[in-house]
């Protein structure tokens, strides 16, 4: 992305090779009569096919420069020097390209073969509407942008882009979960164990809970299942939350325990503390480590369980479980409370059922190329409640559906990775948004 004048010297606007990309794709500039940089009469005949992938940016375009038809690729830069700065001169996969589309000329560019490319310079050939709208995108200083321009999308493109988004989120986090397969060595109880504590951790411990699920194996767990106490030990031992001395028996019991078994597993300290402050009593790692211990005591072999489940409904029951008596009427180690049972709520339910259950599941079925189970998740998706939080009260004040979960992560995820970097014109909305300027 660079700097550049626009249209006078006291108005500057960034331009990036995207914006480029987007006037090409969609032909948005003055097409006649136009001449190459070296005075050559120019009809663009196929503006060619975009390329996602490596190599030139657009493929099998048709032009004619003079009398002679060329057919091959395209390549667009914001400075004909970046040829070079790119090694495109060098490349091999870029010499039947047959015309340099720029923004700025500042140098002639050739390929491999030493012979001269034909360039188009287009900062003078680019409507001013366009550039008018992309300038607003660029330059709000809005969580969204577009926020002025969405009651102008049609529900169509909303529904594809959504779907898009969600998948995209999807896959996003099956490439990580992946790498933790691989990591497990192939051990999908493994993985599911640690993500599950990790989502008990919440934002602020959820790194605390990753590493101490990692410290204590699955099979470790499998072997003191029947003793919840024993449970406990392991996880609040290695969450280095029985620290300290205390008179109150059941730390004490918890404690004791805790160095017996850590001796017997040479188990390593996880060199994070836990985190009480700015959270509600009930999002205390106490009281999370606390269900953690009760579900893993009611379950066994649980991500065989969970890919054989149909119904989404029957995943909740599995979370449906009673931390020890202790912690009815405590919230932290040696401190009673207002006696109250702790059991897991809905919006913690939910919340582990879109961000682990459905994701590692949809890995699981990527691998094994099952597109039932693919499928079943995004139907889950779609059955579950939205999520609820800042970013996505702004798209319902906005009259964005969020009207479930699949809405929800779409919507997250347009956030997180276009917006707030202004990928606009990577966004199909934001694509909408500079084409309906043509017609304003």
């Amino acid at each position: 992305m660079i700097i550049v004048p626009w249209y006078s010297n006291f108005t500057y606007m960034l331009v990036s090779e995207k914006l480029l990309h987007f006037i090409w794709k969609h032909q948005y500039y003055q097409k006649t009569p136009l001449f190459t940089d070296e005075g050559d009469s120019l009809m663009i005949l196929n503006p060619g096919t975009y390329n996602h992938n490596q190599g030139p940016d657009f493929t099998d375009a048709i032009i004619r420069i003079n009398d002679i038809k060329f057919v091959g690729n395209i390549e667009i830069h914001i400075n004909s020097s970046d040829w070079k700065a790119h090694q495109h001169q060098a490349d091999p996969n870029y010499n039947n390209v047959i015309l340099h589309i720029v923004w700025n000329n500042n140098t002639s560019v050739e390929n491999n073969n030493g012979q001269s490319i034909p360039q188009l310079t287009i900062c003078n050939l680019i409507p001013k509407w366009l550039l008018n709208r992309y300038d607003l995108l660029m330059n709000s200083s809005e969580t969204l942008p577009c926020s002025t321009f969405l009651h102008s999308i049609k529900p169509i493109i909303w529904n594809n882009w959504k779907e898009r988004l969600t998948i995209e989120r999807l896959e996003e986090k099956t490439n990580k979960i992946m790498i933790l397969y691989e990591e497990s060595n192939h051990h999908w109880e493994e993985v599911l164990w640690w993500l599950i504590a990790r989502n008990f951790g919440l934002k602020l411990n959820d790194e605390l809970f990753f590493q101490m699920a990692k410290s204590i194996l699955v099979n470790t767990l499998a072997k003191h299942r029947n003793q919840l106490y024993q449970i406990e030990a392991l996880l609040f031992g290695q969450a280095n939350l029985l620290n300290g001395n205390s008179t109150e028996e059941y730390h004490q019991v918890l404690s004791k325990e805790y160095q017996f078994l850590s001796k017997i597993y040479k188990f390593k300290s996880v060199p994070i503390q836990p985190v009480f402050l700015r959270m509600r009593p009930s999002g205390f790692p106490t009281i999370r480590i606390a269900q953690l211990a009760a579900l893993i005591q009611h379950s066994t072999h649980l991500f065989s369980l969970i890919k054989e489940t149909e119904d989404v409904q029957n995943i909740r029951k599995l979370f449906h479980v009673e931390t020890s008596e202790y912690w009815n009427n405590h919230y932290v180690f040696g401190k009673e409370s207002i006696a109250r049972e702790k059991t897991i709520g809905n919006t913690m339910m939910e919340n582990i059922i879109i961000n682990t259950i459905i994701p590692i599941l949809f890995a699981y079925g990527r691998l094994h190329k099952d597109e039932t189970l693919m499928q079943r998740m995004i139907n889950w998706l779609s059955q579950l409640l939205p999520e609820r939080n800042a970013i996505l009260t702004k798209w319902e004040k906005n009259a964005i559906a969020n009207q479930n979960a699949f809405d929800s992560q779409g919507l997250l995820q347009l956030s997180t990775r276009y917006c707030k970097t202004k990928r606009c014109m990577e966004c199909a909305i934001g694509n909408s948004i500079m084409s309906l300027a043509k017609n304003n």
